[in-house]
């Protein structure tokens, strides 16, 4: 495990305080500039792994993306899957449930989500909206969002054992960062369509939040899917560590190419 990956992540079985981590803090990284080759290096090296696990075949990576309004989980999924074929990446925005969705249980249509062997998925939002939104606004009664905990594990367990690596990244800022990054796309007319004034409500909420996003990372954080808390106000060192994380957990999967079919030293095109 590297520097980055073992200092940010959720040890299992340890009790975690957020207001213990700053969110602007850049551990295994101290230098932008450093950083930023780091990434570049990360990207390439993530499209070779990406065509390797295509070209196996046998499983699949799933990448959780959480964090509080204007976290970056936008930007996140732009820069770091900028180097990836389109074709092997699956993402997926988790809304409020709708139609269908509302009538079936709340793991269906993440279960129906998930990326086919071969495949990178990206969840934006996930099924632990679940044990966060559903908690700060007593949607459902604590008994109810109580046992979703070791239900979300269960899932994830059976999900790990079938074949699929998941990691989970909580994206974390500070509340004035966010107080600045809404100012920003109230102030720049082609960002003023991410604004809602409901994002406004939801701060109020911020302690709930945070007290919600720790029982889910303490909870939740296991071997076979582990959370990683991300230093997310500084957005290159963000993107620094969701990817070298993502290649790290990849290279640790050991994938190898698949043998060819037939003796091709054989083969003849005269």
């Amino acid at each position: 495990m590297g520097e980055i990956s073992s200092r940010l992540l959720v040890k299992p079985g340890l009790k975690l305080k957020l207001a213990d981590i700053d969110p602007a803090a850049t551990p295994g990284c101290d230098n932008k500039e450093e950083g930023l080759n780091r990434f570049e290096k990360n990207i390439n090296r993530l499209s070779v792994l990406q065509y390797l696990l295509y070209a196996e075949g046998k499983r699949s990576v799933l990448a959780v993306l959480q964090g509080i309004d204007a976290g970056g989980k936008d930007g996140t999924i732009r820069k770091v899957m900028s180097g990836l074929n389109p074709q092997g990446v699956a993402v997926t925005s988790f809304k409020a449930p709708a139609g269908e969705e509302k009538e079936h249980d709340y793991l269906w249509r993440v279960h129906k989500s998930m990326p086919r062997r071969g495949q990178i998925g990206i969840f934006n939002r996930s099924h632990y909206e679940d044990v966060l939104i559903v908690r700060v606004h007593n949607m459902v009664p604590k008994e109810v969002w109580r046992k979703r905990y070791e239900q979300i594990n269960q899932f994830e367990e059976m999900l790990h054992e079938s074949g699929t690596e998941i990691i989970k990244f909580f994206l974390y800022i500070s509340k004035d960062e966010q107080k600045k990054r809404f100012e920003e796309r109230i102030s720049d007319p082609e960002r003023n369509w991410k604004f809602n004034v409901e994002d406004l409500e939801e701060r109020k909420h911020w302690d709930e939040y945070v007290e919600a996003f720790e029982a889910a990372l303490e909870k939740c954080s296991k071997s076979y899917a582990p959370w990683y808390v991300i230093p997310a106000n500084r957005k290159w060192y963000r993107n620094l560590a969701v990817s070298e994380i993502l290649l790290e957990t990849l290279e640790g999967m050991a994938m190898q190419y698949p043998k060819a079919t037939g003796d091709l030293e054989k083969i003849s095109f005269e």
